[in-house]
């Protein structure tokens, strides 16, 4: 008895380190089939959004279907962007067939993406001037809000170290984190969301928890943190899957936030097919990530009020 339960710890350890995709398929097939049982995102849309997105192309993949629910409904709709993506070096090498991109690449990549994300705005309906381009450095955004937010940052893939991108909120502001909040604040006074869509920070990625960071600090002095709603872009253990287009299927929650009390906000099939035309608009990103982004387009769209407790997995 002790040595066949030996030899089953034994297989079952060799079948997650060689084939993990069996976990990642039994995980998300699961949890798919407990979407429906989640508690749907009801009551008015007819309010003013604002999405934080921390690169160009998270608000069409965390959000596009609620930016045209808030649009249909007679609500506003503004975007910020935290990052113009500029630290991608692996896509500026792809666009620009080259191994090693230049500070001067990954600049021309940024510019690139404002035009990428004016246009995926403009197909989901926001108008232009709802529109916010901070400019701060691509996957540093955690060292602004940690170690810099006093000290300048100096990006290693740009070599800048100030907002030096033409339509940005605070051309040539330092990479402060002080300079990062000052925008924020004035892009809240300005707008004064009723709902402020943000990355949780369950999120694997450094820049997505930095903005949430950032988001708690300043939504919670308010006392607006009613107003949060948290979404997820990178999940873990290969969130989403399957990966491609599979808009029959529901979005189920993230391996990394798991256990946080997920609303479901369901999709029309005509909501999913202008979601999917937005994310085309992202067409630097979609030559290298497209199955990846292709991924979420699915029935619903997931987000978790930050003030509400978690659930139990």
């Amino acid at each position: 008895m002790a040595i066949g339960f030996f030899v089953f710890l034994i297989l079952l350890t060799a079948l997650v380190i060689n084939a993990p995709w069996l976990l990642q398929q039994g995980y998300a097939w699961y949890y798919r089939g407990r979407v429906g049982a989640l508690t749907p995102w009801e009551g008015s849309f007819r309010q003013k959004l604002l999405v934080l997105a921390p690169h160009p192309d998270d608000e069409t993949l965390a959000a596009g279907g609620l930016i045209q629910k808030v649009q249909a409904s007679g609500g506003q709709v503004f975007i910020a962007w935290m990052t113009l993506g500029d630290g991608f070096q692996w896509d500026a090498a792809l666009l620009d067939r080259t191994l090693r991109p230049r500070p001067g690449d990954l600049r021309k990549l940024a510019e690139r993406r404002i035009g990428e994300a004016k246009a995926a705005a403009r197909t989901l309906g926001v108008p232009e001037n709802h529109l916010f381009f901070l400019g701060y450095p691509d996957r540093g955004l955690l060292h602004l809000f940690l170690e810099n937010f006093f000290t300048p940052y100096r990006s290693p893939a740009t070599r800048l170290d100030r907002v030096a991108y033409p339509g940005t909120v605070s051309p040539g502001a330092p990479y402060t984190g002080e300079a990062w909040e000052t925008d924020l604040r004035r892009i809240l006074e300005r707008v004064a969301p009723d709902i402020v869509a943000a990355p949780a920070p369950e999120d694997a990625h450094v820049d997505h928890r930095a903005t949430a960071y950032m988001a708690l600090r300043l939504l919670g002095e308010r006392g607006w943190l009613s107003r949060l709603r948290f979404y997820i872009v990178h999940g873990g253990l290969e969130w989403p899957l399957p990966k491609g287009l599979h808009p029959g299927l529901y979005l189920e929650p993230p391996p990394r936030g798991r256990h946080l009390a997920w609303q479901r906000l369901d999709l029309t099939p005509e909501e999913e097919a202008r979601k999917l035309q937005a994310l085309k608009a992202h067409r630097s990103q979609m030559e290298i990530l497209g199955r990846f982004m292709e991924a979420f387009v699915r029935k619903n769209e997931l987000f978790t009020p930050a003030s509400n407790p978690p659930v139990a997995p």
